[in-house]
């Protein structure tokens, strides 16, 4: 019921439609409609430094009835749908089928390493796979045991992705704060990796670092709705 074949081919897939199927695709269609929604429905990632400085990274998937059997997606796989080390951590959300292939997680955590900031380390990731899928949907967080913390997307003018929103809390804060983040597209410079980092996460006392929690959301209405 899908094209590619997933039996020869990785997806992205694409619902088709038969005739003598009609009434259970409609039927389909008005349930997701009645249930799926910004709100209620996607992947859900997260990137944690605990008072130690300790990192973890994990992602769920979306939850979409009707998958592929025997699809994996990115979800499970190490340095896909989140990866972490001693130098911090990423997750991404978006087409996994099509992220995966580039394990972005974990090239936004090396380029930490290399010395970018999470900001810039995520839209490496971010343009690298653009460079081979352009009308990809996909975004990324990141942060480094230090509590620098940003993110980026891909910027996708024809279904409406031009800002990713994410959540940040802080022992410090005690409280969350969403930030908003306009998606960058070919127009974009690859960063140099040599500017200051983006945002700084404000120290609970000097003995310890900051607690950091980043929540993707955001791309229901474009995964599954559409």
């Amino acid at each position: 019921n899908v094209t590619p074949d997933p039996r020869t081919q990785c997806g992205p897939y694409n619902k088709t439609i038969l005739n003598s199927k009609k009434n259970r695709q409609d039927e389909f269609k008005r349930s997701a409609e009645k249930y799926f929604d910004p709100s209620n429905h996607d992947t859900l990632g997260m990137v944690v430094i605990d008072i130690n400085g300790g990192v973890s990274a994990g992602t769920s998937t979306n939850g979409a009835r009707n998958k592929i059997p025997g699809r994996v997606g990115d979800s499970p796989i190490p340095g896909a749908g989140a990866f972490a080390d001693e130098t911090g951590g990423a997750a991404e959300t978006g087409d996994g089928d099509v992220m995966m292939r580039f394990l972005p997680s974990y090239l936004t955590v090396e380029k930490m390493r290399d010395g970018c900031t999470p900001t810039e380390a995520a839209q490496i990731a971010i343009l690298r796979v653009r460079k081979f899928f352009p009308t990809y949907m996909g975004a990324i967080v990141a942060a480094n045991k230090n509590g620098d913390y940003g993110a980026a997307c891909n910027k996708q003018q024809a279904n409406g992705m031009t800002t990713f929103s994410y959540c940040v809390a802080s022992s410090a804060t005690n409280n969350a704060t969403i930030v908003t983040i306009n998606c960058i597209d070919d127009s974009t410079p690859v960063p140099t990796c040599k500017s200051a980092p983006t945002a700084t996460m404000p120290p609970t006392n000097s003995a310890s670092r900051s607690h950091f929690s980043s929540i993707i959301h955001h791309l229901l209405s474009f995964l599954f709705i559409n």
